[in-house]
């Protein structure tokens, strides 16, 4: 198969056709000098990938499906359907497949800084982002999942918003990444609910992580998170505080109930943060993570909120579990780590 060809259709829940510009097999190969250990860029659920240039000098990221992955190929074609034909800033670009027997590669533009969780867990490249980058990056993640939700073709649910699927172009924008099992959604349907469920435990929403149930408001939760870690440079997963053992979504409920919120922020954003950013920053993050969907403001709110200086409501206590009973639980066995909040217990998780 040629460049320029076209990707036989792919039938969408609308049942509407797709096509994706297919590139040779030996052509990405070339471009990845055979896919070179010097080129491969990191892991995922859905394999490897790597750095690549073409011949016209367009750098690019490859993904490769690597073929122990048992969930690769469904993740694969899911991409193509999700992303095959969206387009917007905060989005990463998917600029083709190739498809070569059980080879099978998807080629999106390529993001020289690499991930948000290369900075604002590093202990050295944390200072590289002061407080203005990461208020941007917050907003630049809003305004794609306000996309996804609402403006694009279909309402896309991602699913697997985190850190790590966050990548940053030359001039730190934010653009989402890895559709591999996010969801579209036509007509009047606004939730679903699944068996099996597929994330990243620490960013998944307490209805999605105990029932399988997911909507335009577990992005949201996942937002919350997110945008917690970028203002505090700690992840929510792994985070336990030493005198009250709460995980980051804990730790930052117990601050702004204390009036002490501003003791959250990475302590290498002292001098270039604006506080009173920093605190609807924080305040827009616990209205995103609270217990019920319902409280969960949606993204164009979300928006709103950044964009205005009025007061903003009281988040309710959020969603949050203790890691001290979670932390080394094995979600893709029968393991049922508890929920200290609730007393429910978390099942069938296969964490990514």
């Amino acid at each position: 198969m040629e460049e320029g060809a076209m990707l036989p259709a792919c039938e969408t829940q609308k049942n509407e056709a797709m096509e994706l510009p297919l590139f040779s097999f030996s052509t990405i190969s070339k471009a990845t000098a055979d896919f070179s250990l010097n080129n491969k860029l990191g892991e995922g659920g859905f394999g490897p990938v790597y750095k690549g240039m073409l011949e016209e000098g367009i750098e690019i990221a490859v993904k490769r499906l690597s073929t122990t992955s048992s969930q690769g190929l469904d993740e694969f074609k899911n991409e193509v359907i999700c992303i095959s034909k969206l387009q917007h800033r905060n989005l990463v670009k998917l600029l083709g497949c190739s498809i070569q027997g059980e080879e099978k590669l998807l080629i999106y533009e390529y993001m020289p800084n690499r991930s948000l969780d290369r900075f604002i867990f590093d202990e050295k490249q944390r200072t590289t982002l002061d407080w203005t980058k990461r208020f941007d990056i917050i907003k630049g993640i809003a305004r794609g999942l306000v996309y996804l939700h609402q403006d694009s073709r279909l309402r896309i649910i991602h699913r697997d918003l985190k850190a790590s699927n966050i990548l940053l172009d030359q001039d730190m924008n934010p653009k989402i990444s890895d559709f591999g099992i996010a969801r579209s959604f036509g007509g009047n349907e606004t939730q679903a609910n699944t068996e099996r469920v597929v994330g990243t435990y620490g960013y998944m929403s307490p209805e999605y992580a105990l029932d399988g149930i997911f909507s335009i408001k577990s992005d949201v939760f996942s937002f919350g998170v997110l945008t917690l870690e970028i203002v505090s440079g700690k992840r929510n997963r792994g985070f336990v505080h030493p005198e009250h053992d709460n995980n980051l979504i804990g730790h930052a409920w117990r601050m702004h109930n204390e009036g002490r919120s501003m003791d959250l922020i990475d302590t290498s954003l002292a001098e270039s943060s604006d506080p009173s950013e920093v605190l609807r920053s924080i305040q827009v993050g616990l209205l995103c993570v609270q217990q019920s969907p319902e409280d969960r403001p949606d993204m164009p709110s979300v928006i709103m909120m950044f964009g205005s200086e009025g007061a903003l409501s009281q988040p309710k206590q959020p969603a949050f579990f203790t890691e001290r009973n979670l932390i080394g639980a094995d979600f893709s066995s029968s393991t049922n780590p508890t929920n200290s909040t609730t007393g429910l217990t978390i099942t069938d998780v296969v964490a990514r």
